[in-house]
Formats: C-alpha cells, structure tokens, sequence
C-alpha cells in the first residue's frame, strides 16, 4: 500500500510509490493539538457506525487527517461524532472530487473559491497545494485568497471560477455565467459543478461553525478569521 504524509506546512506531500492523477493520497497525518468547538474522538471511542465510517475514511479518502492524539482534523471529526450523515457526506465529497467528468485543475479551483469566501482555513490549507499541484497558476490562487479576480490565461478556469464565485456570493447564476461554463462542461459536468460548490460551502461551514483549527506552523491565510 502506498504512504503518503503530508508535512506541517501547507503543500509539502512525501509519496511513496506511483498513483494515478486524480487520486488523493490514502494517507495524511499532520499534528493538531488547538480543539475545536465539540471533542475530538477517537476510533476506539467511536461505536460500530462510526468505527465503520472512520475505517472507510483512512482506507478510501486522500482527504483523510489524523491528530497527534489518534483523532481526526479537518472536517472529519463532525462526520464521526454524526455517522449517520458523516458516511453519507464523505461518501458524496470522495464522488464529487474523484467520480465526475471535472478534471482536477478545475475542481480545486471551484472548492479554493468557495474557501475562500467563507475564510474556512483548512480549506484553503489543505486545498490550495492541490490547486498548485494539478496545474493552477501561482498567481492565480494568489488572487483568489485575496478575493480579487484573477487574471486567468485559460477560459475554462475563468469560467469555472466565474460560477463558483456567484454562486458562493448571491446562490445564483446569471445566463452569461452559465452559459461560458457550459460551453466546457455539458449539462452534466455544471450539475457536477454546482453540486460541488454546494458540498465545499457545507464543509466551510463545519469547519467554521466549530472552530476547526490549523496544524501547528501553518500560517492563517486570513487576519482574525
């Protein structure tokens, strides 16, 4: 099985072994010591729903992160102190990331604009590399952890970012935006798009409504959030 850790700053990632594309790693452990609003928990804390979804966390999702103290950051320990909705919300974030018509460049654009208006830090911490990595400009997510409007050479980014962007401000599309993204992606691919924002606006919120803190050494993208 491959390894993969993720170092305490932003963006450096050890692989061991060849993987595909649009694969996360199967494996992420930083260390997180700050708590959040509600406890962090561990596996063997957890009963058989949530021992089953932490399982199918660590074995299927690169997204996975594991605390110093054997719990899980980033959003995953809400799914675990829920299960119920936990299994049924990391089931559909590992679809909309990894099982769309979407190519990655893309995606990370849409989910780092989301982060970005919703200040969520380990959103922007954990996604902003994987931007970078599958292709995006330097001074584009530049731009877009700024909130200000990048200068994109490529019309596909400009119109995905373009979406996420009005969707993630007023929750609607004029036609002109609609229309510049669905030239690239069909109807199906502007579902998958939508859906995406929607999911990555839902992990904001988790991450910000309990205080969901960065791992030691990471620098906060924004002042007093």
């Amino acid at each position: 099985m491959r390894r993969y850790q993720r170092s305490r700053r932003a963006g450096e990632v050890m692989r061991n072994g060849p993987g595909p594309r649009n694969r996360g790693p199967l494996w992420v452990m930083v260390i997180v010591r700050a708590m959040s609003r509600i406890p962090y928990v561990r596996r063997e804390e957890l009963g058989p729903e949530g021992q089953q979804l932490w399982d199918s966390i660590v074995n299927g999702r690169g997204d996975l992160v594991v605390t110093a103290d054997g719990g899980l950051a980033g959003p995953f320990n809400a799914f675990v102190t829920a299960p119920g909705a936990g299994r049924r919300l990391a089931s559909l974030g590992a679809t909309l990331r990894f099982g769309t018509s979407i190519e990655r460049r893309l995606s990370e654009i849409a989910i780092i604009t989301v982060g970005a208006r919703w200040q969520a830090e380990f959103e922007w911490w954990a996604h902003a590399p994987m931007a970078r990595e599958h292709g995006v400009a330097d001074a584009v997510v530049d731009a877009i952890g700024r909130g200000e409007n990048p200068l994109f050479e490529a019309d596909d980014e400009r119109a995905v970012y373009t979406v996420a962007r009005q969707l993630s401000y007023s929750g609607r599309l004029d036609q002109e935006t609609f229309d510049a993204a669905h030239r690239f992606l069909g109807d199906a691919g502007m579902v998958e798009l939508v859906s995406l924002c929607g999911y990555y606006t839902l992990v904001s919120f988790l991450l910000n409504a309990f205080v969901v803190p960065l791992p030691p050494d990471a620098t906060p993208m924004w002042a007093g959030s």
